[in-house]
């Protein structure tokens, strides 16, 4: 099975967390260096982008359609004007407001993947933008609904990735997706409390390929993981055994998530290299893999 670009969209330096909200029957996801919130209308076509002051690399909404958004210097509360407002591609077209920032270890950091558990709570971590100094000091970070950020709940992280929930919550992975690391692990998830414990190696993607990125669970609670460099999302089941592979026309799929009126469509994001770019790199992609999605949880806070 193979995924098709979507011809639509302009190709993205960084095309990360892909987010399908269930109230507009669109998609969203990120430009990473661009600085850039994206917005494609599925069913029209219509494609809009907002700038941000600073990168952007993982979103989610609240109820009331503010987006909650890990940038370079914290997490933000991000309001975009309407698509067909005037100004809507400008710098103008967002209001940006800091929710909070944790003490970051190193210089150059920034938030990278992230998004919420099935209570609504927001996740995400850090890392050194520099990827060749594979430097440990990233962390993993829960902001609850009361708009408070934990202390790092997961350090030692190189490139936090992957995150995702089982269907009923009580499962969380989590990916460092370094290519000294290449692991994705599985915790118990306490859903009252929003611990994980209990961590151990779910994929070891030494033994298949790829480096694994941005993740989504489907409704029979298998895991989908873009490998990154190997131009696949693959899907593992809950016991960890590797049972689908779909190719990806871009050499680096980044993110993968569930769209569509029935959520039976994924969406996967990509990254164009800086050398030795195809014309496919940097582009959204879709297939319909023959099983559906789950609806992506909303921030349970006030924005």
């Amino acid at each position: 099975m193979k995924a098709e670009r979507v011809e639509a969209v302009v190709p993205a330096s960084v095309g990360e967390s892909p987010v399908w909200r269930v109230a507009e029957q669109a998609l969203y996801w990120v430009d990473i260096p661009a600085r850039k919130i994206v917005r494609l209308q599925v069913d029209s076509g219509e494609c809009s982008e907002w700038v941000l002051p600073e990168k952007v690399a993982c979103i989610a909404f609240d109820r009331d359609g503010t987006v909650l958004a890990g940038c370079e210097s914290g997490l933000f509360a991000v309001t975009l004007s309407a698509p067909d407002a005037p100004h809507a591609n400008e710098p103008s077209g967002v209001s940006v407001r800091k929710l909070a920032a944790p003490e970051f270890p190193a210089t150059d950091m920034r938030f990278n993947d992230g998004r919420c558990d099935r209570q609504g709570r927001f996740w995400s971590g850090t890392m050194v933008q520099d990827m060749a100094a594979a430097t440990p000091a990233g962390a993993l970070f829960r902001f609850d609904e009361h708009g408070v950020l934990s202390a790092p709940v997961i350090d030692a992280l190189i490139v936090q990735n992957g995150l995702a929930w089982s269907p009923d919550g009580r499962t969380m992975y989590l990916s460092d997706s370094h290519p000294s690391r290449r692991l994705v692990w599985t915790f118990d998830y306490d859903a009252d409390d929003g611990v994980p414990h209990n961590r151990r190696v779910f994929a070891d993607l030494h033994q298949h390929v790829g480096r694994p990125d941005g993740a989504a669970v489907d409704a029979d609670g298998c895991y989908w993981i873009c490998a990154n460099d190997a131009g696949r999302v693959l899907r593992f089941t809950p016991q960890g055994e590797l049972d689908r592979e779909i190719e990806v026309p871009a050499a680096k799929p980044a993110m993968c998530a569930f769209g569509g009126r029935d959520l039976d469509t994924l969406f996967i994001t990509s990254i164009r290299p800086g050398t030795g770019a195809t014309e496919h790199d940097g582009h959204l992609f879709a297939v319909r893999p023959g099983v559906c999605g789950l609806r992506e949880p909303e921030y349970a806070g006030k924005l």
